[in-house]
């Protein structure tokens, strides 16, 4: 399992990568991480059919920053309240990755929080179609990780995909999930 003080202290001091928002909207997901008969998990949400931007796709819960939001961080806490019922006051921020840009136009920061473990959500069936847990242990084979080249306004982009049961995990959802990978080799327990 994670040493989540260690964690904690690493995403505090790693130097992230930061993008200049510029005409991109503000956003912010949050990486939920939540513990289960003794092995780390991470939780992730399937999006409604309906929705204008990544319709059907694994997603982590988040969204675009309101003026209510008093920061990034912020939104990241009441997008998961508002899409998973779970309250603001359970989470424990932990700190955040580099700054991503989405396709649709979204500056995204990722924050990294720790959850209770999500027996009882109250999930917004507008947003939210289904969630589910993966042992962020299954993520660290490597051989449930690909990469493919997509083309997107005239140039090459690489995009990852994760394949969890009959769930795939690509796109934005991934490369956050990849760079957490990354960030939390070696920083087991004992």
């Amino acid at each position: 399992m994670l040493d989540l003080e260690r964690l904690a202290s690493h995403l505090q001091a790693f130097p992230r990568q930061t993008i200049p928002l510029g005409s991109l909207r503000p956003a912010a997901v949050l990486i939920p991480l939540f513990q289960r008969d003794n092995r780390d998990y991470l939780l992730f949400t399937e999006r409604t059919a309906h929705l204008e931007h990544h319709a059907g796709e694994i997603s982590f819960p988040g969204g675009g920053h309101d003026a209510g939001d008093t920061d990034l961080n912020a939104t990241a806490l009441r997008e998961t309240e508002e899409e998973l019922g779970i309250a603001q006051t359970q989470i424990e921020v932990l700190g955040r990755l580099d700054d991503f840009y989405s396709i649709h136009g979204y500056h995204v920061v990722p924050f990294v929080g720790t959850i209770p473990n999500p027996v009882d959500l109250q999930i917004d069936p507008f947003e939210i179609a289904g969630t589910f847990g993966a042992p962020l242990d299954h993520f660290r084979d490597p051989s449930i990780h690909r990469v493919e080249d997509w083309q997107h306004r005239g140039r090459t982009h690489p995009v990852d995909f994760y394949q969890f049961e009959e769930h795939v995990i690509w796109g934005l959802t991934a490369a956050i999930l990849r760079q957490f990978l990354e960030e939390t080799a070696g920083l087991d327990e004992g």
